[in-house]
């Protein structure tokens, strides 16, 4: 199947609502390629998380925005969920397994090692003006992208 270079991008408010809509959003544009049920809930379970560490920390005083974008090339997806909130002050710190900023919120700090554990590979990065940009890759059917740690 030879499916060309396609995007699609939302934004929506960074409400714990719209969690799930994200991954209607991604899952539903992902379809075009086929993907297996497993692949699709890797990628599902992986938007969630992004987009509830949007919802949690980015903006704990207000609603901001979240956009969503999905990209695919070949048979790879690339998923970037930005915010302009906070911001992250140790990215490192915040990717181990287990630390969290709102422990008194029942926050288990897994969000990035979740979306690694699902994803071929995940990029976070601090925009230019506010906030983070997580990117995630999945290699879906026969992925001619490099997608991993080489």
């Amino acid at each position: 199947m030879n499916i060309q270079n396609n995007f699609m991008e939302v934004t929506f408010k960074a409400l714990s609502i719209n969690e799930s809509f994200a991954r209607i959003c991604v899952s539903g544009f992902c379809i075009q390629l086929n993907p297996t049920v497993d692949k699709i809930n890797d990628i599902k379970t992986a938007v969630s998380e992004a987009v509830t560490n949007c919802v949690v920390h980015a903006y704990p005083k207000h609603n901001g925005m979240v956009v969503l974008r999905c990209e695919i090339e070949g048979d790879c997806v690339k998923i970037k969920i930005s915010d302009k909130g906070v911001g992250i002050k140790d990215i490192n710190r915040a990717r181990e397994p287990f630390f969290t900023t709102k422990p008194d919120d029942e926050r288990s700090g897994m969000g990035f090692s979740v979306m690694e554990s699902f994803m071929d590979k995940v990029e976070v990065e601090k925009n230019d003006d506010k906030g983070i940009t997580v990117t995630m890759y999945k290699k879906l059917n026969n992925c001619k992208v490099q997608v991993g740690n080489a």
